[in-house]
């Protein structure tokens, strides 16, 4: 006897289950198996039992299972071609589908949207625009900064001193400007406008004469002598001096006989300084007419004139005076090309 196919067997387990069931063929000389009882009248057949998985048991002689590989060949041969055909095609689908994309993040979404830029032309402009004023700031900044950092790590009198002499200065500015309006209220009141115009330009020739040094002047000041036993002091140093006097408020100064005028220069000269030409020798002796309350203690302040000749052996003694007088003249020396524009 042959060996059951698949599809036989189906058949016969669909007809054992309706109750249809035929003793199979047996080999001569081999009694028929007999099927399953009829059910009785009024109650159903009983369901065969089936394994779990939802797969009929296999029968005990439906012979040796066949591997799983022939089953589902032979259950393709059955199948209809288009059956076979969409199934083909929706596994080659599910193949050449492309892999789905990992969920992005939030913050990969950020990085994906702001690069690469996407910038026009305006938005160009305006950074460009932003960075120069940014820029701008940032120097207004340093600069005022460096000049705020002199100022904080001065000690407490030297700032103190600071602003006496601003207030000085701030005063001799408001003096002059009074007299200035005292003279317009006289020439618009005087009589004779004439006589008090020559009068008024008679002194202010004075003045000028005794800042040029044609005229000879006196008043309230100090005198510093500098005595250099080492010959140490140079040229510079005592250039440093005369510029300190001058920022403090010194109206006219003499040194060793040789007036010192605005363009007044210093040189080295041997053993030691030249004076406009005229060279001078220690000790150094300094008549300046000024504020003395100005005057000596610029000359003194830390790391000033006073501190750095004696740093170099030399002895500096300053003395206030109500009456110094500076004799010394320089000749008056005619303009070669500027001339007077007032009538």
């Amino acid at each position: 006897m042959r060996p059951m196919n698949e599809r036989e067997r189906d058949h016969e387990n669909d007809d054992r289950k309706d109750g249809r069931t035929e003793p199979r063929e047996e080999p001569d000389g081999a009694p028929a198996r007999p099927g399953p009882a009829p059910a009785p009248a009024g109650r159903p057949a009983p369901a065969e039992e089936t394994p779990r998985g939802g797969q009929a048991a296999p029968s005990a002689d439906s012979g040796p299972a066949e591997p799983a590989a022939e089953r589902t060949t032979s259950l393709r041969k059955e199948l209809p071609e288009e059956v076979r055909g969409s199934a083909s095609g929706a596994a080659e689908d599910a193949d050449a589908a492309p892999p789905a994309p990992p969920g992005l993040t939030g913050r990969q979404r950020l990085v994906k949207g702001l690069w690469p830029p996407r910038l026009t032309r305006a938005q160009l402009i305006v950074a460009l625009l932003l960075f120069g004023l940014g820029f701008g700031l940032a120097v207004q900044v340093a600069s005022n900064s460096d000049g705020d950092s002199a100022l904080r790590g001065a000690r407490q009198e030297d700032l103190v001193r600071i602003l006496d002499e601003l207030d000085d200065r701030t005063q001799r500015l408001e003096d002059e400007k009074t007299g200035l309006e005292e003279q317009r209220d006289e020439l618009e009141n005087s009589s004779d406008q004439a006589e008090e115009a020559r009068r008024q330009t008679a002194e202010k020739e004075r003045q000028l004469g005794i800042l040029a040094g044609t005229v000879a002047a006196q008043g309230p000041g100090i005198t510093m002598t500098v005595e250099d036993t080492k010959g140490a002091v140079e040229a510079d140093m005592l250039l440093d001096a005369v510029q300190e006097l001058r920022a403090a408020g010194a109206e006219a100064i003499q040194v060793n006989g040789v007036r010192v005028v605005a363009k007044t220069y210093l040189t080295e000269s041997g053993n030691g300084v030249a004076v406009d030409g005229n060279k001078i020798t220690a000790p150094y002796r300094f008549k300046v007419i000024g504020k003395p309350q100005d005057l000596e203690p610029a000359l003194n302040i830390p790391g000033g004139v006073v501190q750095t000749l004696e740093k170099e052996q030399a002895t500096v003694t300053v003395e206030r005076s109500t009456k110094i007088v500076v004799d010394a003249l320089r000749a008056a020396k005619r303009p070669d090309y500027a001339r007077s524009s007032s009538r």
